[in-house]
């Protein structure tokens, strides 16, 4: 395991080495095999979300070195880690992001860590309060790290970080509309047959040039800020899925937008121009009343 000596590590640099660690921790689980990986499995909303040994794992093994190396700071796991701190600063952990991708053998799955300021911003103005957003999903991101470890991709970028993979700049997004992009999404079959989030999902789904469902947030969230991925829209997402993918789509120069929309919060990332024009297409999914 590295050391840092002479000076702490940047925030960045903690990221790097604590997302490489758990990145390497998960493929270790995982070649142990399916028993290994299934063990103290845990199922979440649905079949398709749940946690395995290895997100357990990773999870454990950040939270404990970030409490080390940042003991003033806030933390908040997806799998139930956390920590109430003092600096105003709070990290939030996703350790296995493409769970059902990491299972089945895929290379699409990362881990991923954002730093937040933790008073959240607003959410959209005048947006209706039929359902309970995530207090972190407008957050100010100070650093998002997202490392998909089969395919030794490491982006960096947020409010006080350039935007890069694997330590060389990522170039800032170009102006685009979004007929023009590819968008990737993710809606689960189940929100199919709820026309408040269907409807709303089909209106910004017809816009794009062609849609990509790979399953991971943070894999496809970095791709949109490097310009591989156009644009990406997702209702209900969490922190931990949004906020590291969101700091380095914003500090590659593009836009995001959190839109309320039949009670449900629409995330969306891409150039400025494509951001606004999903925006518009999801209200006009709004159901009468």
């Amino acid at each position: 395991m590295a050391h840092f000596q002479n000076s702490a590590p940047s925030d960045s640099e903690l990221a790097t080495k604590l997302l490489r660690e758990a990145g390497a921790l998960a493929l270790s689980i995982r070649a142990e095999g399916l028993d290994a990986l299934h063990s103290g499995r845990q199922i979440k909303a649905n079949v398709a979300d749940f946690a395995t040994a290895a997100d357990l794992a990773a999870e454990a093994h950040i939270f404990k070195a970030l409490r080390a190396a940042r003991p003033e700071d806030s933390i908040l796991g997806e799998e139930g880690a956390g920590y109430v701190g003092t600096s105003g600063r709070t990290w939030i952990i996703d350790p296995v992001d493409g769970t059902y991708n990491f299972t089945s053998g895929s290379s699409y799955w990362c881990s991923a860590l954002a730093l937040v300021r933790s008073s959240p911003l607003s959410t959209d103005e005048g947006a209706p309060e039929s359902s309970t957003p995530d207090p972190l999903t407008n957050a100010e991101v100070l650093l998002g790290a997202v490392f998909q470890p089969e395919e030794d991709k490491l982006w960096l970028g947020g409010a006080d970080v350039p935007a890069t993979l694997n330590g060389q700049p990522i170039r800032t997004l170009a102006p685009a509309l979004v007929g023009s992009l590819s968008a990737g999404t993710y809606i689960h079959p189940g929100w199919l047959a709820q026309p408040r989030a269907a409807l709303p999902w089909r209106k910004a789904a017809e816009l794009p040039a062609t849609l990509r469902m790979m399953g991971s947030g943070s894999c496809d969230l970095a791709r949109v800020g490097q310009g591989e991925l156009g644009v990406w829209f997702q209702h209900s997402v969490p922190s931990w899925d949004w906020l590291p993918g969101k700091g380095i789509v914003e500090a590659a120069g593009g836009d995001t937008a959190v839109v309320r929309v039949n009670g449900l919060d629409w995330c969306v990332a891409g150039p400025q121009a494509a951001v606004a024009e999903l925006a518009a297409a999801l209200r006009t999914g709004a159901l009468p009343g």
